[in-house]
């Protein structure tokens, strides 16, 4: 395309500037794909103007509606997971409420895992009941609960695997088996399974069973960093995902152009950083088994973690039958400790930080007040204090060493 005859007159600087003709050449190619960054999508006529769709991806309408740059990550998502359609949104828990708000309406009901993302439990318990919309907790180790408590009004159905803080694994297709015999939509927080532990929708591996909606909060292992909030919803069905996307668009959800570029710029390398986390957790918690300071190591990939023969039987045949089980465990810390002296040992930890989410380089701890966290009873743990471990890329023995000298510290202050 030829540019507009040069002119140096200072007054129509601004519009030489604005309206520049030059464009570069098509076909570049390099390892990451571009960053476009778009409110206003220019067309080229009206007629391209009035018959552009925004709920597909033949074209572009307006930045809210996608962009290059955010349809590749789509995609990409797509792949790694292996659903078919996916919207993009700021934040892990962003993706829940979007899903509860496109399913659900007065008068219907939500069941949800009594050991879920504490945050999705706390938007069903006070925000969807102000649209009319009830909620109930389920005992995730007891399929039969489930069963019992779907109701006609029961429209919706949240899982997770393994559950959070306390690491329970549940039968999943067992559960996915129940809802679909009784009509109900099927969603999974695939936070930790992150599309590598286990494919949620081919629970068997061989097509014949899948949960409907996988949300994944892409803040943890796609970005890798712990730089960026973002989390996706994905599906295989045309109609949910059109559901989904309509209150996606009326909601006004989207993401920056930078963090999607940060995401695809970390997606080639998250098998291997997930085989790493895993790896380090693994080693780190059959240490601590032995500690007498701890009383329960929660684990999937522990034999001795409630529900490991479900996270054998779901992710066993990943990681060439080593099984997948990310960077995350927690443990009870023996209840001849206080509370306050597990703080204690929380603070004396010098490399693991104190710190939420996961999935980066740094590793983290948290400790819990697990009673205020539970409705019902769960007698599959021992009594102490919980404390939660999010690996992070440190080095095995690095990190032994300084659970050792926090461990050191909390039995010398509860000797005082």
């Amino acid at each position: 395309m030829n540019a507009m005859k040069p002119d140096t007159s200072a007054s129509e600087a601004s519009t030489r500037l604005i309206h520049h003709a030059y464009e570069p050449p098509a076909a570049f190619s390099s390892p990451q794909p571009g960053v476009f960054k778009a409110s206003t999508v220019i067309f080229p006529n009206v007629a391209a103007m009035r018959s552009r769709d925004w709920k597909d991806k033949t074209g572009y309408t307006y930045g809210l509606h996608g962009t290059p740059t955010t349809f590749t990550l789509e995609e990409r998502l797509c792949a790694l997971e292996g659903g078919t359609e996916c919207v993009l949104v700021p934040s892990g828990l962003a993706a829940i409420a979007t899903v509860g708000l496109a399913l659900l309406q007065a008068g219907d009901e939500v069941l949800i895992p009594d050991n879920a993302y504490g945050p999705g439990k706390d938007f069903a318990v006070v925000e969807l009941a102000r649209y009319g919309i009830t909620h109930a907790f389920f005992d995730p180790l007891d399929p039969a609960d489930l069963a019992r408590r779907i109701t006609p009004a029961t429209k919706l159905v949240w899982l997770e695997a393994p559950g959070s803080v306390t690491m329970e694994f549940p039968d999943l297709p067992e559960q996915v088996r129940i809802c679909r015999a009784k009509g109900v939509i099927t969603a999974l927080d695939n936070t930790w399974g992150a599309g590598l532990a286990f494919n949620p929708f081919d629970l068997l591996r061989d097509g014949s069973l899948g949960v409907d909606i996988s949300a994944h909060a892409l803040t943890k292992y796609p970005s890798g960093g712990g730089d960026v909030l973002m989390g996706s919803v994905m599906t295989r069905s045309h109609a949910l995902h059109m559901k989904i996307k309509l209150t996606h668009m009326r909601l006004g959800l989207g993401v920056g152009a930078n963090d999607a570029e940060a995401v695809l710029r970390s997606l080639p390398s998250v098998a291997l950083r997930y085989a790493a986390h895993d790896q380090v957790a693994r080693e780190l918690a059959r240490w601590l088994q032995n500690h007498p300071a701890v009383a329960q190591v929660l684990h999937p990939a522990m034999e001795c973690s409630p529900g490991h023969e479900h996270w054998r039987a779901l992710c066993g045949a990943a990681n060439a039958g080593q099984g997948a089980a990310a960077g995350l465990f927690s443990v009870m810390i023996d209840a001849r400790y206080t509370a306050a002296q597990v703080d204690v040992f929380c603070d004396a930890l010098q490399l693991f930080k104190l710190g939420y989410s996961w999935g980066g380089p740094i590793s983290l701890v948290v400790p819990y007040d697990l009673p205020n966290m539970r409705s019902g009873a769960t007698p599959h743990l021992k009594t102490g204090t919980l404390v939660r471990f999010a690996v992070g890329l440190e080095a095995s023995q690095d990190l032994q060493k300084d659970l050792e000298q926090a461990l050191t510290v909390m039995a010398r202050t509860a000797r005082e």
